[in-house]
């Protein structure tokens, strides 16, 4: 694959970005328009809330389903097919007129939509070797990242000058675009491969294969938990900023932007450092970093410190140290795959969305009026990483694994 040409090179990871931030994107512009929603079907806006979870639960089914659709196919017929589900889907979104359908039309639109994200990692492991994969992951961050930040002001926007069925015809656009792009502009990493069988007992077999690897188990699991720490920052800090610190909706967005401003600026600087240090060093390190302030989060959650400057420091801070974690951690997880990288790609997914979703059910379950819960989830996640990453370095001791530098 030629991407010697610079504008080449930034212009494919460009699209695999676009790719990466359609599902975060998908959800956080709705959120807005959940009064509006509830309102227009004659319900609550908790019950609005059943149709995220169908679009949770399509996430993690549909990306099972085109894990080994794209090792058989290739990356693009697969990813086209998707994204034109996603399209009809996102249109569907817009007609409903019940609760229970558009819980079912948001269950199609995520199915279709994660197709993205398999194909946008599997083709970072088909285009790029390790130490370049893991900086790429860190410029896919950088899209990505900017997705929470604008995603709710263009909803709230978009509601506010239209309404809500205005927020899935705006999604289905960019999903109509994402198809442009893919098919006239996105190289095919990986052709199709006849040796992939798709009979349902092979392909549970290529998956079981996969999931012996004890490199993509602990490196996936250190996703999983640090995606789990994430989740339970997005959905405990609503309550934490504005109902226990008392902050207007301003300040909170002010608060969002900055935190997600400090994921970016951790990924970024980890593109710098991989010059010197290599993808498992850093993670490494970072994961120590994130044990360490969820540490002193916790702490300050039980002693009744919870003040903003406080609980803003170590929040900030471990969103920082995330931004280190994902790129590489990714990049590491799907290293030891060339035949099977989509079903890899797949199934570390499926853990980390599975894990977020387990971290905010969780939160949501043991919410007490307090940062304390959060804190807690926060603090067991990052724990959970740790030994992970403990567990991955004694491995790779008694095996005498080389570190491969970034």
């Amino acid at each position: 694959m030629d991407l010697s040409t610079k504008r080449r090179y930034y212009f494919i990871i460009f699209i695999l970005g676009m790719l990466t931030a359609l599902i975060p994107f998908s959800v956080d512009m709705y959120l807005p328009g959940f009064p509006a929603i509830a309102k227009g079907l004659n319900c609550s806006v908790d019950q609005v809330g059943i149709s995220l979870a169908a679009f949770f639960i399509g996430i993690c089914l549909g990306q099972l389903f085109y894990g080994p659709l794209m090792d058989r196919f290739g990356r693009k017929k697969p990813l086209i097919a998707g994204l034109g589900i996603y399209v009809a889907a996102a249109i569907g979104c817009s007609y409903s007129s019940g609760l229970d359908e558009l819980a079912w039309f948001r269950f199609l639109q995520a199915l279709g939509g994660c197709a993205a994200m398999v194909a946008s990692r599997a083709a970072v492991r088909d285009l790029f070797p390790l130490n370049e994969s893991a900086k790429v992951f860190s410029m896919l961050m950088l899209i990505m990242g900017v997705a929470p930040i604008i995603a709710p002001t263009v909803g709230s926007f978009i509601v506010m000058a239209f309404n809500w069925q205005a927020i899935f015809f705006t999604l289905a656009s960019i999903g109509v675009f994402l198809i442009l792009l893919s098919l006239f502009f996105l190289p095919e990493s990986k052709g199709a491969d006849p040796s992939i069988s798709l009979n349902p007992i092979k392909i549970l077999s290529e998956y079981a294969s996969v999931i012996k690897n004890k490199n993509f188990v602990s490196y996936t699991l250190i996703l999983a938990f640090t995606s789990a720490t994430l989740f339970a920052y997005i959905t405990g800090s609503p309550f934490i900023f504005m109902n226990l610190l008392h902050l207007n909706e301003r300040e909170y967005g002010l608060v969002f932007g900055f935190n997600a401003a400090c994921l970016i600026l951790g990924s970024q600087l980890n593109r710098l450092l991989l010059w010197w240090k290599s993808s498992a060093w850093i993670t490494g390190a970072a994961g120590v970093g994130l044990f360490i302030t969820a540490f002193l989060l916790l702490t300050a959650s039980l002693s009744k410190l919870e003040s903003f400057p406080v609980l803003l420091t170590c929040i900030s801070l471990q969103l920082f140290l995330t931004g280190f974690v994902f790129p590489n951690a990714s990049a590491l997880a799907l290293h030891p795959f060339s035949k099977n990288a989509g079903m890899a790609a797949a199934l570390s997914g499926v853990f980390q969305m599975g894990f977020s979703a387990l971290s905010a059910f969780s939160l949501s379950q043991f919410a007490n009026g307090s940062s304390v819960p959060m804190a807690f989830i926060i603090f067991a996640s990052s724990a959970a990483s740790l030994i992970c990453l403990w567990r991955e370095r004694s491995y790779n001791r008694s095996n005498s694994v080389v570190d491969i530098r970034g």
